[in-house]
């Protein structure tokens, strides 16, 4: 096994501020880990080697333990990472040890369907609020929650501070949304709708774009098709073609312009 304690202080991590500066690339793995320290320690692991827990985060284990460096936990040599601890290391990190409350904004069918998302609340995190402006909606109990109509926010913030902001509206209506959880004062927006939010500086949005993911892996399956082809190659319009192909000049021409 390669986890080594840093040099001068060996099987001891090394000090680290309560919340280590991250690179973002770090951050976005950080739940990974943690779901894959769960189902190991559900499975009855007390302790588990980088191999073992880059295998079931799907990451490298290089990538691992140099992500995991940057919360002072090295693991111990012949051993590996204490589950226990590192579970704890990563939730404090991420600021999962307290219930963060969470309103829900817009309640169509995929609304309807992230307020009875139980892995919210196995996370730490509470569902304080659902809203739609929709009368047909608003009154409605879903999942134990009455929905509210949007203009009760303010009133819902002043009496439980809310931590993020979750936009299922649909594109057109999304900003107007922002904005209001914005004025009510959430600096932390996970945005569903399929658009480009403008926010302060200080409010930190996550979008979710089921159509982007897809047409990402449209692209790899168009691509694997095209390498089983005669050829290996996809032509492209105007002329190029796929990977090892030559431009003409026409073709670079018509790209650039």
């Amino acid at each position: 096994m390669s986890q080594h304690p840093p040099p001068g202080a060996p099987g001891h991590p090394a000090p680290v501020p309560a919340l280590p500066d991250l690179p973002e690339a770090t951050v976005a793995r950080l739940p990974e880990y943690l779901r894959a320290l769960h189902n190991l320690a559900e499975a009855g692991h007390e302790t588990a080697s980088s191999e073992e827990l880059a295998a079931a985060a799907g990451v490298n284990s290089a990538k691992l333990r140099k992500d995991l460096s940057h919360l002072g936990s090295y693991g111990t040599r012949g051993v590996g990472y204490d589950v226990t601890l590192l579970v704890d290391q990563i939730e404090n990190v991420l600021g999962l040890t307290q219930r963060r409350s969470v309103v829900l904004v817009g309640l169509g069918n995929l609304g309807h369907a992230l307020a009875g998302y139980a892995g919210f609340a196995s996370r730490g995190f509470r569902i304080a609020a659902l809203f739609d402006v929709d009368p047909d909606l608003v009154g409605q109990r879903i999942h134990g929650l009455v929905v509210r109509h949007l203009d009760e926010l303010p009133q819902v913030a002043a009496e439980d501070p809310i931590a993020i902001g979750v936009i299922s509206t649909p594109a057109e209506g999304a900003q107007s949304v922002a904005d209001r959880l914005v004025a009510a004062g959430v600096t932390g927006i996970l945005n569903f709708a399929p658009c480009v939010l403008n926010v302060p500086g200080g409010v930190d949005v996550r979008k979710v774009d089921l159509a982007i993911e897809l047409q990402i892996l449209s692209f790899h399956q168009h691509r694997k098709s095209s390498a089983a082809g005669p050829a290996g190659l996809t032509a492209l319009p105007g002329g190029l073609t796929g990977p090892g192909a030559h431009h003409s000049t026409d073709a670079a021409e018509a790209v650039g312009s």
